[in-house]
């Protein structure tokens, strides 16, 4: 019998290759294949919607959990959102420039980055690969007329990132490395929204596959049954992962397919 399986994909590193940016031909044919048998694929980001427009136009999908679970959309239809309460979020900018912290605001209807060119290199190289696809706002850091669902920031040797993350205990912060910060919203991660699509889908948990190569999946990977880990990761994954693959230029996405029995 072919049970139904829900399959959920992290992007930069997992489905596309962070060296050309590309979705393997190889990994759209496994995901096709798939769903073609009945499975359920998914994308499982930390990035916010307005930044997924590439994957959504490249591959065709049951639903996108964004955010790190603060927005999922599923089939068509808009299944859970969560912003930032608005006076929090204007906390949060103070807070940021108060620590010697360059933000990243993150939303549905893109991200906001300060007006004026960033001292810092590593946000302007941010900004501009986020420009090139088409997921920065029109407005910027500064004003108060938006909310977002989470955010990310950049650090240097003059930021007080211990006493950032201290006036944010309402937040995950995730450390990604290279004085790259990951914030969101307690009680939000890739896992809360697994559960929360696999509960709207009649799926049990056991019938959940995660791939994934970055410490912001070590919640799914903790969460899931089936872990698959790519060729290329941050090791603090390894110890929840039930399968290592390739990497995405090696078709790892496809081989652990087909080596798992999922196509």
């Amino acid at each position: 019998m072919n049970v139904r399986k829900a399959l959920f994909f992290d992007v930069d590193g997992t489905l596309i290759s962070e060296r050309n940016g590309q979705i393997p031909e190889s990994a759209h044919r496994a995901i096709q294949a798939a769903r073609q048998k009945g499975h359920l694929a998914f994308v499982n980001s930390g990035r916010v919607f307005s930044l997924l427009d590439p994957i959504r136009q490249a591959i065709a999908m049951d639903g996108y959990l964004c955010g790190c679970g603060t927005y999922i959309i599923l089939g068509d239809k808009e299944l859970y959102a969560r912003k930032i309460p608005h006076e929090r979020g204007i906390e949060i900018k103070a807070i940021l420039a108060k620590h010697g912290m360059e933000g990243i605001l993150e939303g549905k209807g893109g991200c906001h980055f300060r007006r004026e060119t960033s001292p810092m290199p590593r946000l302007e190289q941010i900004r501009r690969n986020i420009q090139q696809a088409g997921g920065v706002s029109p407005y910027v850091l500064e004003e108060d007329n938006y909310d977002f669902d989470k955010f990310c920031c950049v650090s240097d040797a003059s930021s007080d990132v211990a006493g950032f993350i201290r006036e944010l205990p309402d937040f995950d912060v995730i450390d990604r490395g290279n004085d790259f910060w990951e914030c969101v919203p307690k009680g939000h991660s890739k896992a809360t929204a697994i559960h929360r699509v696999l509960e709207a889908c009649g799926i049990p948990l056991e019938n959940a596959y995660v791939f994934g190569d970055s410490t912001n999946d070590l919640s799914m990977f903790a969460c899931a049954k089936h872990a698959v880990l790519m060729g290329r990761h941050d090791k603090e994954l390894e110890p929840y992962a039930t399968f290592v693959t390739k990497t995405v230029e090696e078709d790892g996405i496809a081989w652990a397919m087909e080596a798992l029995g999922i196509i």
